[in-house]
């Protein structure tokens, strides 16, 4: 599952990180600089787990401790996308000791919140995993973790809705009372978005499924839709037109989303991997004998 997982480039990645480093570091460590007095020594660390769960985030946080120092060393011992148990280790750390303490924290946090996503996204996926339709995420987001939040989806085995408003054109509910209608409102868009870009259409009657289905949507949501509700607009969108998309969505649960999937939609769409996850429980823990008779980085 984690193979379709793709990072986010460093040119976006990185001014996040530098951002959350700052809050975090503020004006210096004062604990860790008054410690150290200036002296640079090396240090161990190992990441360990201690709740089962899937991993997600280790290249994040490898980048986290490299902006720190490019003499860090993390090498991650769970791959992306495994599921880890109570005292596993999950990665080893070898650096300057300022710099291992002074990222543990946001490397942490990230790796902990993205893995709690990954984990209840794996849960969900499992659950539809014997049939074609595909789990998607939502725009239900953490503000300014989009990037991350998505990415730990697909480590889970989901696959990314769009990523924001310019992705695609998705007519919702208000959409289509502000237009008069969902007829009105694809003739206004279709003639002013560029190709290849999509029109979805936001159903909650049978009666909007045939007013989507007339004026050519692309995909169709069925949103909220009881199962023999949902059941008859899969069989009047596929009897009319076997190429268009059919997604739904509104409430899907871990006990819900196999009985919406066995009605033959293509897609799941679900904020709840996100918005439901609790992080998943890692800590950080110095070698013992860290920073004593350890040479000092220009040594090393």
């Amino acid at each position: 599952m984690s193979a379709i997982a793709v990072l986010p480039p460093l040119i976006l990645l990185d001014p996040l990180l530098h951002s959350w480093l700052l809050e975090d570091i503020g004006r210096g460590d004062r604990t860790t600089q008054g410690l150290l007095q200036g002296k640079v020594s090396i240090g161990q660390a190992e990441w360990i787990a201690k709740e089962t769960g899937v991993i997600a985030g280790l290249p994040i946080a490898t980048r986290v401790f490299q902006l720190l120092s490019k003499h860090v060393s993390f090498v991650p011992i769970a791959a992306e996308g495994e599921h880890c148990h109570p005292g596993q280790i999950v990665a080893h750390l070898q650096g300057p000791f300022d710099a291992l303490l002074m990222g543990e924290r946001v490397a942490l946090n990230l790796v902990m919140r993205l893995s709690g996503i990954a984990t209840l996204t794996r849960k969900y996926a499992d659950e539809i995993a014997a049939l074609p339709t595909r789990l998607v995420d939502t725009r239900k987001t953490t503000p300014g973790l989009r990037l991350l939040e998505k990415y730990a989806t697909q480590v889970g085995g989901a696959i990314n809705h769009r990523m924001g408003l310019d992705d695609a054109v998705m007519i919702k509910d208000n959409h289509i009372a502000a237009a008069g209608g969902i007829g009105e409102a694809i003739a206004h868009i279709r003639g002013q978005i560029p190709y290849p870009l999509t029109i979805e259409v936001e159903t909650e009657t049978l009666d909007q499924v045939k007013d989507a289905l007339q004026y050519g949507a692309d995909i169709i949501m069925l949103d909220n839709m009881p199962y023999d509700l949902m059941l008859q607009a899969v069989q009047l969108i596929r009897q009319s037109n076997n190429r268009i998309k059919i997604e739904a969505s509104g409430n899907i649960t871990l006990e819900t989303i196999r009985t919406v999937a066995e009605t033959g939609v293509d897609f799941i769409s679900s904020s709840a991997p996100i918005t439901r996850s609790t992080w998943l429980d890692l800590s950080m823990k110095l070698d013992n004998n860290t920073g004593h008779g350890k040479p000092e980085l220009s040594d090393w």
